[in-house]
């Protein structure tokens, strides 16, 4: 098998490339939420709990928010191809472990260990499309990559129903092998090496590190909270060095001459209220959608295929919408599309929140449309915002910020508003309309500090 070193061979090969990084897109982001309709079958067979299952969702999630900047930094040093290659290894053989885990444990570690492989696809994919592609064929491939991770997105909750119902729910976690080992031997044939010229020094060490534990135990304390109280030990404990580490995160961060987030970036006005929204996008929009699916097949006693199709129109929505949204409104601002995307996430979230009950799944359906038209709206232009709003130097860890801040709201977003689902002594319907309340609140918030914060026009 050869193996093809520069650009130029990469290019006579074709479109190769770009289906070897857009397979590993597909994976990773598929697996965000292709667990949702799978939690009730899964929390049965295990025996699992409701933390348990929330940590299903957040571990993934957590691991993917703490090794993203990380995973990226690392490979601007040891090389994009081959850091790629080490992560689609690690997410397969924890896809495997997933698939044969005997108990909730394995199960949850697992589910770490293929964040943390995710993290590392999700920084180099982007990075080898542009490496290996100039030109019109550059812009071709970015449409296509960024059509992969929509596309992710809207089949993910149905995919995961038909594989739950008909398979087994391990199927959601086998799959991924066989995909893995496609991305593998097309990135072996046809990828070339990248790293960026004149890298020197070590990655960020102490700030990964410190940055990982603040994330993980906020979340876990969080997560603890709806179990035993806020005054437990178990709750205390871990928020009270989720703040220690924190501190020493920012204090890293600050002395570091390579810094792996250079926080001086957040004195823009502009790339802090994208950052504020990238943040809680997540919760508004998706969080509340794990605890939907509970409420579906729990106590709707809907199969999870239809359970996925009840949560398809607003991954469907946004998909056409992010396609659609640079034909029919070619000037619109990224200040107007993320603020006003998360305007309609809010207002989606509103009319979502009005469940009683004797309410069919049915009626969750146009607050699922208008969010979905809010996130096809957003998600699009959070990066481009982003990078728009600081030096060009610092695009690549601006992009890297804003699907770092995107994760960690998510596994923020679904620890908080696990607290509100799980309130003893309430019908299932009135906790989501709580849920629904609160993410509803967030969206329009977000919105607003957007619009108030962001520069009308980018650079």
């Amino acid at each position: 098998m050869t193996t093809l070193r520069t650009p130029e061979t990469a290019a006579r090969a074709g479109w190769q490339p770009l289906v070897a990084a857009c397979l590993g897109a597909f994976m990773l982001l598929v697996d965000v939420t292709i667990v949702m309709v799978a939690l009730p079958p899964i929390a049965a067979d295990l025996r699992m709990s409701f933390s348990d299952t929330q940590w299903l969702l957040d571990g993934y999630a957590l691991a993917l928010a703490a090794l993203l900047l990380a995973a990226g930094s690392v490979a601007d040093h040891a090389g994009r191809r081959r850091v790629y290659l080490a992560a689609l290894a690690v997410f397969a053989l924890a896809s495997l472990a997933c698939g044969i885990a005997p108990d909730g444990a394995l199960l949850l570690a697992a589910r770490v260990v293929q964040g943390a492989g995710g993290a590392a696809m999700m920084a180099t994919t982007l990075a080898l499309i542009s490496a290996t592609y100039h030109g019109r064929r550059r812009g071709i491939a970015f449409g296509v990559w960024g059509g992969v991770n929509g596309a992710a997105a809207a089949v993910a909750p149905v995919l995961g129903g038909l594989l739950t119902e008909h398979l087994h729910w391990r199927a959601i976690f086998l799959v991924n092998l066989p995909i893995s080992l496609a991305a593998a031997w097309l990135t072996l044939r046809s990828v070339p090496e990248s790293r960026l010229p004149g890298e020197k020094g070590r990655p960020d060490w102490a700030g990964m590190a410190t940055f990982t534990v603040a994330a993980g135990a906020l979340t876990y304390g969080l997560i603890e909270a709806g179990q035993h109280g806020w005054a437990a030990a178990r709750t205390l404990v871990p928020l009270g060095a989720a703040a220690v580490a924190l501190a020493a995160f920012l204090a890293v961060e600050l002395r570091s001459p390579r810094p792996m987030l250079d926080l001086r970036l957040f004195r823009n006005r502009s790339f802090s209220g994208i950052m504020a929204g990238a943040g809680l996008l997540m919760p508004a929009a998706f969080a509340c959608l794990a605890f939907t699916s509970l409420w579906l097949q729990q106590v709707l006693a809907l199969g999870p295929v239809m359970a996925g199709v009840a949560l398809s129109p607003m991954a469907a929505t946004s998909l056409v919408v992010s396609v659609a949204a640079a034909r029919l409104f070619p000037r619109l601002s990224p200040r107007a599309a993320v603020g006003g995307g998360l305007l309609l996430i809010g207002a989606g979230a509103f009319l979502q929140g009005r469940l009683g009950p004797d309410t069919a799944w049915t009626a969750l359906a146009p607050g699922l449309v208008v969010t979905g038209i809010g996130v096809g709206l957003a998600i699009p232009a959070l990066s481009s915002a982003a990078m728009a709003a600081v030096p060009p130097h610092r695009a690549g860890m601006a992009a890297g910020a804003v699907n770092t801040v995107r994760q960690l709201g998510y596994a923020l977003g679904v620890a908080v508003l696990g607290l509100l689902y799980q309130g003893a002594g309430r019908a299932a319907y009135a906790a989501l309309n709580e849920v629904y309340l609160v993410s509803g609140v967030t969206g329009v918030a977000a919105g607003l500090l957007v619009l108030a914060a962001v520069r009308g026009r980018a650079r």
